[in-house]
């Protein structure tokens, strides 16, 4: 693997590991080198990880402001609810785009009817950070069965957009800014050239790539150099990519926990909300919460903890 900086690839980002009860998450945004990719500023791999009979996902309810989450299933499946009333499964290839604006609170959790059999549970959790002209929106929930959404094959690729546009087609997922984000499965030998978006990068889920001769693992987060025209070539056992990118957005973001925005003082006030209750309860879901941490607010690269069901 080439060092960052040479190469075709600007930057390769290596995920923090992490284990919840048991369970293996990959954290590969935000890093250390760099926060955003186009507006994704969280990028979580969940699993591949099973849990026994009678256990599950169990992510009490927790607030978000300035972002939407996003939760794209390869296997298992995930209970969502929010403040807004909305309550249903999260299942592989559905899109589930959640937009706290404002301010939402939700839960995450295994459904008491697939406690009885031991479930997988493996995917990607990545939030989007909105610009600064609609941070404040009203929170908006949107699902979009896997059917509804564009895919492309092409001698041994198989793309499925997930959201935005690339490669000639456009999600119906409406989105606050410029983006793509889609997931890619090769065959080996199969070849996937880069959109024509201003940041670009691909997270390699399974198998290896080859890039200009360079050759990536998977576990790796590659971000690529602005226009440069380049394909991604799937390795002898093929591979399995997350591209995602978009426009640059519009300055770096404060972090803390949940919460994303571009002022100190909003994050602030969305921690007095939530110690106050002001974010309301969730429907069917409102006997505990998840309590705020107790932490400073840290600038532009910290990293939210203890919120998300990778967390």
């Amino acid at each position: 693997m080439p060092e960052c900086g040479e190469g075709p690839v600007g930057q390769v980002i290596l995920p923090r590991v992490h284990d919840i009860g048991g369970f293996e998450v990959r954290r590969a945004l935000p890093a250390k080198q760099r926060q955003m990719v186009g507006p994704f500023i969280f990028f979580d791999q969940m699993g591949p990880g099973e849990f026994l009979t009678g256990q599950g996902l169990d992510v009490r309810p927790h607030p978000h402001i300035g972002l939407s989450t996003v939760t794209y299933l390869f296997e298992g499946e995930i209970q969502h609810r929010d403040t807004l009333g909305s309550d249903l499964a999260i299942r592989p290839g559905d899109v589930n785009w959640m937009t706290a604006g404002r301010g939402i609170a939700h839960s995450e959790r295994t459904a008491e009817a697939r406690r009885s059999h031991p479930n997988p549970l493996y995917g990607i959790q990545s939030w989007v950070a909105l610009p600064r002209a609609q941070e404040e929106v009203a929170p908006g929930f949107a699902h979009h069965p896997a059917a509804t959404l564009p895919v492309i094959k092409d001698r041994g690729l198989q793309l499925r957009l997930v959201a935005g546009t690339g490669w000639g087609a456009r999600s119906p997922v409406v989105t606050s800014s410029e983006l793509f984000y889609a997931d890619a499965v090769m065959a080996p030998g199969a070849s996937l050239p880069l959109p024509d978006h201003e940041e670009r990068g691909a997270y390699v889920v399974e198998g290896a790539v080859e890039i200009a001769g360079d050759r990536f693992e998977a576990g790796q987060m590659l971000v690529f150099r602005a226009g440069d025209g380049l394909a991604i070539t799937a390795g002898p056992k093929g591979a399995r990519l997350l591209m995602l990118g978009g426009a640059a957005m519009d300055g770096p973001r404060f972090l803390f926990w949940n919460f994303v925005s571009s002022s100190r003082e909003r994050i602030e006030q969305a921690k007095d909300d939530w110690r106050e209750g002001r974010f309301g309860t969730v429907p069917g879901d409102d006997k505990e919460f998840i309590p705020l941490p107790v932490e400073r607010v840290r600038a532009q690269v910290q990293a939210p903890s203890g919120g998300s069901p990778t967390s």
